[in-house]
């Protein structure tokens, strides 16, 4: 006996396409040090309208206690959404949840060897395969220093699958006077590269610079 044909909803006309897409962006905190780039990326995206979920390692809460004054739960508040680390059936460990991409703000050497070897050991680093393997813009803020050949080949790898990789390096040409203008400028290049608007630091040829140019005796 045959089985019955499998039955699928009817669409109406107009609901083809649904409504305008919600523009989301996956964060990862992990353990490195920095978590406050992490921290300080929640706290802009939370004045804009993109709409945050968020995970973060066993090891990034005790990062997060041990570098700042901040409570766990209260940067946890900071997102739209958050994870338990171990819950792989989260929304964001699919590929049919859809998102802008995925920041790993700070990332350490340990998330960046598991996701360049697809090892999804926990929720975060499954969120980053997802990202890979539906296209989609995976930033990895590296913080690690000095590097040898192993980081380096991981690196290598990652971007060859199209992962971006931008360790918080510090630029001086905007001139920041705290470790905050420091921070921003990271956090303002990581923006950028999913097209959210800022004024986080002056930019390369603006009007702030050049006459801070100006002022030394640089002409344009």
């Amino acid at each position: 006996m045959n089985p019955p044909p499998l039955q699928f909803p009817s669409i109406r006309e107009g609901e083809i396409f649904g409504r305008e897409k919600v523009k989301r962006l996956i964060v990862g905190i992990s353990g490195a040090t920095g978590a406050i780039y992490g921290i300080r990326l929640l706290e802009v995206l939370g004045k804009s309208n993109v709409e945050t979920h968020l995970v973060i390692t066993e090891a990034a809460q005790k990062t997060i206690l041990m570098e700042t004054d901040w409570k766990v739960e209260k940067v946890k508040s900071l997102a739209k959404v958050t994870y338990d680390i171990q819950n792989i059936g989260a929304d964001i460990a699919s590929g049919s949840f859809q998102s802008e991409g995925m920041v790993v703000i700070p990332c350490s050497i340990k998330s960046l060897s598991a996701i360049a070897n697809s090892f999804n050991v926990n929720l975060l680093i499954r969120a980053a395969d997802v990202a890979i393997k539906e296209k989609r813009r995976l930033v990895l803020v590296v913080r690690e220093t000095p590097l040898h050949k192993g980081h380096l080949t991981l690196m290598m790898n990652l971007a060859d699958m199209g992962v971006v990789i931008l360790p918080p390096i510090p630029a001086f040409y905007h001139h920041p006077k705290t470790i905050d203008d420091i921070v921003n400028h990271t956090i303002g290049k990581i923006l950028d590269l999913f097209g959210i608007n800022h004024h986080l630091f002056n930019r390369w040829g603006s009007a702030p610079l050049k006459h801070i140019l100006k002022k030394k005796g640089f002409k344009d």
